[in-house]
């Protein structure tokens, strides 16, 4: 209430200044257009502001200043001969600082003559023509509910499951959570996520800073031989340079936490930016009562140094550093805390790329560095310790990449990777009786250090209205028995009309296992490379340049998934989300024996709708997803997976009532997932294992932005409210062994929030 009423008083406050001004301030739009497939800039390209007659043109180097632009938010075009037209949406020119975009051009997929070639808004990669949907910055910000985080704005494409409210573990198409893949400028990062799941990659909340993230692709399935050891999908995270006319920066306060950014030129003639923040959780906790404090920390560096014309260095940094603080004061607070699995961790990612420009093509060489140290505790009523785990993930890599346009229909690709992995684990596990009834324990060390590898290569070639794109992978990991797995892939797009386009992906998908599921038996160092077989057919069409539908259906195959020998009811592809613990007897840890017997299918429909905002002030998106997912484990009853939700829909909506005001609603549906029921005592029969459904969960979310313009600074404030019909959602019972009862878990309920940001 405090935070609503500071952001009502700044309203009143600042409404008139602003009103006065408004009129006679204005800001700068600069970028850069490139070919997207040689990264060569492209001279004489036409930027226009749709619907004024503002623009301009690129010079030698490809790059264009607009200045004097009245503030408010505009669509961009960026044309030039032999290049398919493109229109960026939702370019917010402020006072705060220039706004900078990048246009990758792709060769008309049309010749001219034959046909009108029209702008487009929606763009298809040649090693991506299934599955992939882009977001901007603007796209992510003003998403209700979304916290401003990366990761729950792709929650809302089509493919995509949510485990429960207010975690970020993503179940694409049946897959389980760890099986998802992040590149962030070019650097692999296990998972970007604070409080995260070791051997997976969820967590409740993203640690990138969104002001720093120019875009999104995110593939739900069928990407290139480029991308591996992972099977589900692959995000990939495009960061913003530093701006280049002075320094600037931006002060935040939002639902979760306060942060700092500064950004501007160097003199190595380059940019660089740099964010800190902090969470308040830890005062909003403390003073509800809880018996455990989240705190977290997150700091986030860029900087690019210019060579030449043709070479450029990019160095990234991101440090998370987050702590839970238990506080066990009565006896309530002890018993809450008894089913918590509490966790300490620390991660760094950093890396530098070389980029080099030659003719008709490109490389980046980059070298990065990923760790993550682990510390898991979880301790009974009496407070001793149930289970600890300390482990530390060190991977240091090294990759080269190469793509060459080898005429103006055909290019290529391949690269290498290579990594030095050190990875050390204490875990400890004392007998401990799972509701099933298996008695578990487990006392190891693992210290070792480990090798992986990979090489690809891919061509792409234009026969007419025909795309095909063909590659394969070859991967290499020096802890498993067979250390090494090939996967070839085949993707075709082809343009039955300028509009419309059939497409299918075809390909097989390998991923190592998680490193901690090698701790606890030796023997688990004998299991394989999981793998997929999964194929992908879908139609898509423009209905105008600015409206897309799609249809989709894919079908994937799992063999070779780690299987438990001791719960012979369990395959890890049913674990990995939520904050796990005593509840599901720790096994995403892997603390059972495995094998690599388990098998599964995924398959499903989807339908996606997109109107991007335009010459009409609103925008919005629907997507219905329809799939099945089930597993066999070892004892041969194939059941439905874990996180199989049958039936989910998004719509999420918004309108632009002039350049200051602005609201968007989202509302999702999703039917339940799997469980076990439990019995009167406590316990659960493995004959029953997943035979009982979640209730459908359904909830609406609304948001309300308002902009103020000054003369050199910029304010954005926020209410964002989820839950607006004060629907709790529901998730998997637990029991709760003080009170003998089964408990129906829910999230919190209507949940106001607000934010303000002052850019400068």
């Amino acid at each position: 209430m405090k935070q609503l009423a500071t952001l009502l008083l700044a309203v009143v406050l600042a409404a008139p200044l602003q009103a006065q001004t408004e009129s006679l301030i204005s800001g700068t739009l600069t970028g850069l257009v490139i070919d997207a497939a040689t990264r060569e800039p492209l001279p004489g390209a036409n930027v226009l502001l749709v619907g004024t007659t503002i623009g301009a043109a690129t010079d030698l180097a490809g790059q264009f200043r607009i200045p004097n632009i009245p503030v408010g938010t505009y669509s961009v075009q960026a044309s030039v001969i032999g290049y398919q037209t493109i229109i960026r949406t939702d370019v917010v020119v402020s006072t705060g600082k220039p706004q900078r975009l990048e246009f990758d051009m792709t060769e008309a997929t049309i010749e001219l003559g034959e046909i009108t070639v029209t702008a487009t808004y929606f763009q298809k990669l040649p090693d991506k023509p299934v599955s992939v949907q882009t977001q901007s910055y603007e796209e992510i910000r003003r998403l209700p509910g979304g916290l401003e985080d990366v990761l729950r704005a792709v929650s809302i494409l089509p493919g995509v499951a949510q485990v429960q409210a207010g975690r970020n573990d993503l179940i694409v198409r049946g897959g389980a959570p760890s099986e998802n893949l992040y590149v962030v400028d070019n650097l692999q990062i296990p998972n970007i996520n604070h409080f995260g799941t070791q051997g997976a990659a969820g967590g409740p909340l993203s640690y990138l800073n969104l002001d720093y993230i120019a875009e999104t692709q995110f593939s739900s399935g069928g990407f290139g031989a480029r991308y591996g050891d992972r099977m589900s999908s692959v995000l990939t995270i495009t960061m913003k340079d530093g701006r280049d006319d002075r320094i600037g920066g931006k002060a935040t306060i939002s639902a979760t936490q306060f942060g700092l950014n500064v950004e501007g030129p160097h003199a190595a003639d380059g940019t660089f930016l740099f964010s800190a923040r902090r969470s308040y959780l830890d005062l909003i906790f403390k003073a509800a009562g809880f018996g455990f404090v989240p705190e977290y920390w997150d700091f986030l560096g860029k900087a690019t140094v210019n060579l030449g014309k043709h070479d450029q260095l990019s160095l990234l940094g991101v440090l998370a550093l987050d702590n839970v603080r238990t506080f066990n004061d009565t006896q309530e607070q002890i018993q809450d805390n008894s089913q918590v699995l509490v966790s300490n961790q620390n991660q760094l990612a950093a890396g530098v790329t070389w980029r080099h420009l030659f003719e008709r093509g490109f490389t980046n060489v980059t070298l990065g560095q990923t760790l993550v140290d682990y510390e898991y505790e979880q301790q009974d009523t009496l407070l001793n310790p149930i289970f600890t785990n300390v482990s530390s993930e060190y991977e240091t890599v090294l990759s080269a990449d190469l793509v060459y346009q080898l005429s103006a229909k055909t290019e290529f690709s391949a690269g290498v990777q290579g990594k030095l992995v050190n990875f050390k684990a204490d875990m400890f596990l004392p007998p401990f009786r799972t509701s099933f009834g298996e008695l578990l324990a487990v006392d190891a060390v693992y210290d070792t250090v480990a090798t992986k590898a990979a090489a690809y290569a891919q061509a792409s070639q234009k026969f007419g209205p025909l795309r095909a794109t063909l590659g394969a992978r070859v991967d290499y990991f020096s802890l498993i028995a067979d250390p090494f797995v090939f996967s070839p892939r085949l993707a075709l797009s082809y343009a039955i009309t300028e509009v419309t386009n059939l497409n299918a992906s075809l390909g097989r998908y390998h991923q190592s296992p998680s490193y901690i599921w090698l701790v606890s038996y030796s023997e688990n160092r004998n299991l394989d490379f999981v793998a997929v077989d999964q194929v992908v057919l879908g139609i898509d069409h423009l209905l105008r340049e600015d409206i897309k539908i799609s249809l989709e259906g894919y079908v994937k195959s799992y063999t070779q998934y780690p299987a438990s020998l001791t719960r012979t009811y369990l395959v890890l592809a049913n674990t990995g989300a939520g904050y796990g613990g005593s509840d599901e007897g720790y096994a995403s840890f892997g603390v059972d024996p495995l094998v690599s017997e388990g098998a599964g299918n995924a398959r499903g429909l989807e339908l996606f709708l997109q109107k991007k905002p335009s010459d009409t002030p609103h925008y919005g998106l629907l997507s219905v997803s329809y799939s099945e997912s089930e597993f066999t484990p070892l004892n041969g009853v194939r059941r439905p997976g874990s996180f199989d939700q049958r039936f989910i829909l998004n719509v999420g909506a918004g309108y632009r009532f002039d350049e200051r005001w602005e609201t968007n609603i989202k509302f999702r549906l999703a039917t339940g997932r799997p469980y076990t029921p439990y019995n009167d005592d406590g316990t659960q029969d493995a004959a029953l294992y997943n035979t009982s459904r979640v209730v459908t969960n359904h909830s609406l979310d609304v948001r309300i932005d308002r902009r103020f313009m000054f003369r050199t600074w910029t304010l954005i404030a926020y209410l964002d409210v989820q839950n607006i019909y004060n629907r709790k959602p529901v998730d998997v019972p637990r029991y709760n062994y003080a009170t003998g009862e089964v408990e129906t878990t829910s999230s919190i309920g209507i949940l106001p929030t607000v934010g303000i940001s002052a850019e400068f």
